[in-house]
């Protein structure tokens, strides 16, 4: 098992006083201080979503969503900034249920947020839906859909139709896990258990990171913990602790309480 006290130690000792309120909602459920959400929220765009590039005015796809999942863990999603964003994710979505970057963010995108690059419309799709799928509130009777429920069904049947019969899809392995949430969070369980499968061959050799990520959107999903495939990645994540109590991110040093602060998530 994990030494989540020394991962909480780690991020008291490094994080920012973000960090350690999301620490706080996560471990307690208690609610930021207003202060702190705004630092959260700063650098939305009028229109909704978040840049890239904190001198861009074009919101993109990808760091709203990295964003959104800051915000869901300060327990901030019902107010204004990310109401906004999420609703600008609902509006950019494409009649055939996809997501792309705008086209002027193609110089500065990375390959996996590329514009009309196959492979990062995959990832994109999912990843705008995912959030859309965890981002609604409840609905108001028990017979009625939540917010959204058109688009992110849209994105399901857009990624269902890219999937191979062995469940393999045709972009990145992040696009793998969420997917699985996405298509697991509709009732398609059929497919969701074929990427789960693949999925699981690939755990014994992914990242930290990557583990915490997959581990931590399918939870949020409802996914039971005693699954078999987040038993091994909650395994993963054991063996991959450092001694400090944090785990490596795979973008640098200044990630890793973030991926310690994913890795947390995972374990509940």
């Amino acid at each position: 098992m994990a030494d989540l006290d020394a991962a909480i130690g780690y991020v008291v000792a490094h994080g920012d006083s973000v960090d350690r309120a999301r620490l706080s909602f996560l471990r307690s459920g208690t609610t930021p201080n207003v202060e702190v959400l705004e630092k959260a929220e700063f650098g939305d765009l009028p229109d909704g979503g978040f840049p890239a590039l904190s001198s861009s005015a074009v919101p993109s796809v990808d760091a709203t969503c990295f964003r959104l999942s800051e915000l869901a863990d300060l327990n901030a999603m019902h107010r204004p900034v990310a109401r906004a964003a999420i609703a600008w994710l609902a509006r950019c979505q494409y009649p055939e249920g996809y997501w792309q970057e705008d086209e002027s963010l193609a110089a500065v995108a990375p390959p996996w947020a590329m514009p009309g690059d196959p492979e990062a419309t995959v990832y994109q799709t999912v990843n705008a839906a995912y959030w859309l799928a965890v981002s609604a509130p409840p609905p108001p009777a028990y017979d009625q859909q939540p917010e959204y429920h058109q688009q992110v069904a849209m994105a399901g049947e857009a990624f269902k139709s890219t999937l191979n019969q062995n469940g393999a899809w045709p972009s990145y392995l992040a696009a793998g896990w969420l997917g699985c949430a996405l298509l697991f969070h509709l009732g398609s369980y059929y497919e969701s258990a074929q990427i789960q499968v693949i999925l699981a061959e690939r755990v014994p050799d992914m990242s930290p990171a990557d583990t915490a990520s997959l581990a931590a959107s399918l939870r949020r999903v409802g996914m039971n913990a005693e699954d078999w495939l987040l038993q091994s990645a909650r395994q993963r994540l054991t063996n991959t602790q450092r001694h400090d109590g944090a785990w490596a991110s795979d973008d640098g040093p200044a990630f890793d309480v973030h991926t310690t602060l994913t890795a947390i998530r995972a374990f509940q």
